[in-house]
């Protein structure tokens, strides 16, 4: 069962499922899910909630087929990259990106990922990725050049060499490619994309416990800020928040008793109050 989530606008649909998973649909087939400002404002706003709710354990981010999003909506023509005053003007407009929520997202990349369309699901924590589709990150090819801060994303995920190979050259690449870029959490074949995505999130939202899993994202995510000094301080710090709190205990019963876990600390009341290293490196 799922409860429909009102995003505001037709471009995405939102639904909350039972097990505590958000699955958030870009929703333009007609233009194989062009990017809109509509599109990102409500993709943001989707997370903001997640990411206050303790109902919802995990972000599915697709796409109505027959595509993920083909990137920029061109229909405009040549003025798509007009230049806009500074106050309209945002080079990532999903806000906040995928990475800075306290809750796992996943990109069930299920078709032509393109531009704006590829680079917001590298904010994501995994991509499950179409065999067939094509991917590439092509603003180079357009004048203008890469958004939703992929210059610190895809680096960080592919390696400086295969992000340069991706980003200067502009070219497009297929599923298959993007498993060996390093890009991909798994490669399936088109059909299969979505139900995967959907089978871990469940797993994710059953069996692991959110305080762990949100502290081990924001950490990880934070680490390319730290030295490992630092780090070893920063786990350190984190594990007292977790440790000998219920859910450890929990955890571990379940484990013995062969039982799903009943997960009871919140992020509301147990998040650190002071987190433990330069979280700006993250917001």
């Amino acid at each position: 069962m799922s409860t429909p989530i009102d995003t505001g606008t037709d471009d995405l649909l939102a639904e909350l499922h039972d097990d505590g998973v958000v699955v958030a649909t870009l929703n333009r087939p007609d233009t194989r899910n062009a990017f809109s400002g509509a599109m990102g404002k409500a993709l943001g706003d989707v997370y903001r909630r997640a990411d206050a709710d303790d109902a919802i354990r995990v972000v599915v981010v697709t796409g109505t087929p027959p595509a993920f999003c083909a990137g920029a909506d061109f229909s405009g023509g040549s003025q798509v990259f007009e230049r806009q005053s500074s106050s309209e003007f945002h080079a990532n407009p999903v806000w906040p990106p995928a990475w800075q929520i306290r809750k796992p997202v996943i990109a069930a990349v299920n078709g032509h990922a393109i531009g704006i369309g590829f680079t917001i699901t590298l904010q994501c924590d995994l991509r499950f990725m179409a065999r067939d589709a094509k991917y590439g990150i092509v603003q180079v090819r357009r004048g203008v050049m890469p958004d939703g801060m992929s210059t610190w994303t895809l680096p960080r995920i592919a390696g400086m060499a295969k992000a340069a190979d991706i980003m200067l050259t502009g070219r497009t690449f297929t599923g298959e490619e993007a498993d060996s870029l390093g890009v991909a959490t798994q490669v399936l074949p088109n059909d299969d994309v979505l139900p995967r995505a959907l089978e871990v999130a469940h797993d994710i939202a059953v069996n692991t416990a959110p305080v762990s899993v949100a502290v081990t994202k924001r950490l990880m995510w934070s680490s390319f800020g730290l030295n490992p000094a630092q780090t070893d301080v920063a786990e350190s710090e984190l594990h007292k928040v977790v440790m000998g709190e219920a859910d450890a205990r929990e955890g571990v019963m379940a484990y013995l008793e062969r039982r799903d876990p009943g997960w009871s600390l919140s992020l509301d009341e147990h998040w650190p109050a002071e987190w433990p290293g330069p979280e700006e490196e993250v917001l």
